[in-house]
Parts: C-alpha cells; structure tokens; sequence
C-alpha cells in the first residue's frame, strides 16, 4: 500500500473556486448542464451496481479493502453513535462499522440510487446483519435528515461524484452535531510526482478496458477514470472543507496519493 503521510492546513492556503463548484459542468470530460449531471452519474451506477464490489477489487488489485479498513480505523465507530454512510450503496463502511460495533450503533446509508442500495441490503444478509442498520434514498447536497443528528458523516469514494461538492459539504456540516467528525476517502489526482504518469495512464487506458471485460461497459468506468482528474488535489479539497463549516482540516495520503482520506471535525 506504501507509506502512509497525514497532512493538515499547514501548508499555504491557494484561492480555489469554492463556491463556484467548477465540477458541476463536467461529467468526466465531457461537458454537461450542472442539471443533467445527477442524473448521469445515477445512470452509471445503475448500470454498474451489480459488478460494482469485483469492480472495485480488480482496478485496485483489493487495495480498497485496506483504504476502507483504514478509513473506519480513523473513524473509530463506537456503540451508541449515529453514522452516516453517504453514498455507502453497497454497504463496504456500514459493514464494517457495524462488525466494530457489533450492532450496537445506529448506521445509515444513504444513497442517491436505489440499485445501489438493493446491493448493499444484499450483502447485510449475506453476512448476517439484520439490525442496527437503515437504509434511505438521498442526495448528499440534501440528506433527508435533520440538522445537528449525526456523530460521524463519512464519505467513501463519493464525492467526487456529487454535482455540487460545495453543496454537500456544507450538508455534512449541517447534519453533524457540535463536536461530530467528517471523512472523505476519495481517489486523488494529486499523487506523487514520481509515480503520477503512469498512474494517469492507467487511470485513463486501462480502466476503461477493465470496465469492460469485468462490468461489460466501458463508458461509465471511462467516465470513472475521469472524474478522477477532475477532482480538486488533497489541499484544495481541505480549504473546501473548511470554507463549508468544518474545523482542523487534515488529510491522510495512501499509497503515493492515489486515495486520501480527509478528516474535519464540526466545533
């Protein structure tokens, strides 16, 4: 996995376009009216929903078994907190967090495509997990639940799919309680220089072709690999974070950068 680096707002702030939500206009490369973006994206999922865990072991080679391990050791879920799994579809942190928990806390996954979701519930039963966890319909720029109810919102590779990432940071604020925690575990386009040629290339040539011996589709993993490139490096995304209401903003670089994981806390 390599080593792993924490990083926090140290570093020299940069101007970034914060509330301008550049991404909105991008699917991949290709682009769209923010309004026809949701849509898309739901399309891709719908379509990918039922490859989507091989999916994620092949282009990884199981690397994002280890990231996610990582993300709810950082989280640290305990027995009696509220966590939201955000686009937590098919189930991979809410499964986790309910095996560290053993039940005892309440986990809701939200996902903006019920294909997803049908996954995920799947998964809970083949393992056993019956309780302790709900499933909802929602757009992370607007969760259908109340503000301040919340001890952990997480996201995990998610974000970088949202229309107005802005929109839905300034969600997670919303809905956290005073002292509640964010996490974001997402690919990044800046990872180290060193290996970042080779990482694109892969990203942008061989992704797709696996999307299509694995998942037989092409264009939604080809639009994965994209929006990759299109979302902000690991310092911008922190000044996002704390533009949107989050405090100590740091981030955790995995294996040269390719997945961070960013950690915030709402004071």
């Amino acid at each position: 996995m390599g080593p792993a680096r924490i990083h926090g707002m140290t570093a020299a702030k940069r101007k970034t376009q914060s509330d301008q939500n550049p991404e909105a206009e991008w699917f991949g490369f290709r682009r769209v009216a923010p309004q026809n973006k949701t849509a898309l994206v739901r399309e891709v999922f719908a379509s990918v929903a039922g490859n989507y865990d091989l999916m994620n072991d092949v282009m990884s080679g199981g690397l994002h078994r280890l990231w996610k391990d990582r993300l709810v050791s950082q989280i640290n879920p305990q027995a009696n907190q509220t966590i939201l799994d955000v686009a937590g579809g098919t189930g991979d942190i809410a499964l986790r967090c309910a095996r560290r928990t053993q039940g005892k806390a309440d986990i809701i996954v939200c996902d903006i495509n019920p294909a997803m979701i049908d996954v995920g519930r799947a998964k809970m039963i083949d393992h056993g997990i019956l309780k302790g966890i709900r499933w909802i319909t929602g757009n992370a720029e607007a969760l259908p639940l109340p503000s301040l109810s919340v001890d952990i919102y997480c996201i995990a590779f998610g974000l970088r799919n949202v229309t107005h990432i802005d929109k839905a940071l300034k969600d997670a604020a919303r809905v956290l309680r005073p002292g509640g925690r964010f996490f974001c575990l997402e690919f990044s386009p800046g990872v180290h220089k060193s290996i970042k040629p080779f990482y694109e290339r892969y990203c942008l040539k061989l992704l797709p072709q696996l999307g299509v011996w694995v998942a037989k589709d092409r264009q939604a993993y080809q639009y994965l690999a994209e929006s990759i490139q299109r979302f902000p490096d690991q310092a911008a995304l922190a000044q996002r974070i704390e533009n949107a209401g989050l405090s100590q903003v740091k981030w955790l670089n995995m294996a040269g950068g390719i997945a961070v994981i960013h950690e915030a806390w709402r004071l």
